[in-house]
C-alpha cells in the first residue's frame, strides 16, 4: 500500500485532528499523527475496529487500552514476546472471548478466515485433505481444488493429512481459511514447522493472496525479520500497544529494542539489506523482480 505511516513513538499522545488525512494516499504523517497504536487516521473502509479493549484473567491484566484497526488490502503483523497477549487478542477479534471492557466494531457482512496456530493432526485417524477441507464447510469439490491450487498445494487433495510436510499442512490450513471467502484473514504463526526457504515462500504466497483478493490480513508472529519485511504495518504488543507503524520505524523504536534486544533491530536492518531475493519451493533463489513474473 502506498500509505506511509511512521511509528507511533509515544502511545500516550493525544488525538490530533485536522492533519489533512482525508486524502489518505502516500502522505508522510508526522510522528504523532495518532495516539492509538494500531489505528488508521482517515480510513473509513475499516473491516474491524477495536477500541479500549481490556482483558483480565484471575486478577491478572492480560490486555489493556488496546486500539486496533484492520483494513482491506493491508498486511498487518502483530508481534510481541511470549505472554504479551497476542493469542488472547486474536480470540477477542474472532469473538471467541469477550473483553472486560472496550468496543469491537465489525463491518457488516465481515467474513473472517482463521488459520489457528496449533493444529494437531492425529496420525491414527485417517483423514484425507479433501475430507478435512469439507468439515463444517459448504463448498464443492471444485472449490476445494481451486483453493488448494491458489496456495500451491493442488497435488495433495487425496493425501492423508498425517503424511503432509509442515509446509504442505500450513498451505492446506490456509486453503481452508480461504474457502470461507473471507475479507479478513487471521493467520496465527503461519510458518510454524517450516524451514527458512519455505518460510519466505509462504510469506510470498500470503502477499500474493492479498494482491489477488484485496483481503485484509492479520499475521501473528514471533518471527520478526521475514514477517516484518512483508508487512505494510507492524503492531508491537506487550499487554498494551507499545509501538506501531511501518516496519523500519518499528525496528528502530526504543520499545522494540527493549523488548527484543538491540540485536533484533540491527539484524532487521541487515536482513532487509540481504534479502533481495525470494525462494521457490525447491529452495532455489530468484531475484525479487522475477518473483512477480513467475505466476
Amino acid at each position: 500500500m502506498s500509505d506511509t505511516r511512521t511509528a507511533d513513538a509515544h502511545h500516550g499522545a493525544h488525538h490530533h485532528h485536522g492533519h489533512g488525512h482525508a486524502h489518505g494516499h502516500s502522505h508522510h504523517h508526522d510522528d504523532h499523527h495518532h495516539g492509538h497504536g494500531g489505528t488508521l487516521p482517515g480510513r473509513t473502509d475499516v473491516l474491524l475496529a477495536v477500541r479500549g479493549v481490556k482483558f483480565a484473567r484471575a486478577g491478572r491484566i492480560i490486555l489493556e487500552g488496546v486500539d486496533l484497526d484492520l483494513a482491506p488490502g493491508e498486511i498487518v503483523t502483530l508481534i510481541g514476546p511470549n505472554g504479551a497477549g497476542k493469542t488472547t487478542l486474536v480470540r477477542i477479534l474472532l469473538g471467541l472471548e469477550r473483553p472486560d471492557s472496550g468496543d469491537i466494531t465489525r463491518r457488516a457482512g465481515l467474513r473472517v478466515g482463521y488459520a489457528p496456530q496449533r493444529f494437531d493432526r492425529d496420525p491414527v485417524i485417517p483423514m484425507t485433505v479433501a475430507r478435512f477441507l469439507a468439515i463444517g464447510s459448504q463448498h464443492t469439490h471444485g472449490e476445494a481444488e481451486a483453493a488448494l491450487a491458489e496456495v500451491g498445494a493442488a497435488r495433495v487433495i487425496g493425501q492423508q493429512l498425517g503424511q503432509l510436510s509442515g509446509g504442505e499442512l500450513q498451505r492446506v490450513v490456509l486453503a481452508r481459511a480461504l474457502l470461507r471467502k473471507p475479507n479478513l484473514l487471521v493467520l496465527d504463526e503461519p510458518v510454524r514447522g517450516v524451514d527458512y526457504a519455505g518460510e519466505a515462500e509462504l510469506y510470498d504466497l500470503i502477499g500474493r493472496i492479498r494482491d489477488a483478493r484485496g483481503v485484509g490480513i492479520l499475521l501473528v508472529s514471533h518471527d520478526l525479520h521475514v514477517v516484518m519485511a512483508q508487512s505494510d504495518r507492524v503492531i508491537c504488543l506487550n499487554r498494551h500497544i507499545c509501538c506501531s507503524g511501518v516496519p523500519d520505524a518499528v525496528a528502530q523504536h526504543p520499545e522494540y529494542a527493549r523488548m527484543f534486544g538491540a540485536e533484533a533491530a540491527r539484524s532487521f536492518a541487515l536482513y532487509k539489506h540481504q534479502h533481495d531475493h525470494s525462494h521457490d519451493l525447491s529452495g532455489a533463489s530468484h531475484p525479487v523482480q522475477d518473483a512477480a513474473k513467475r505466476e
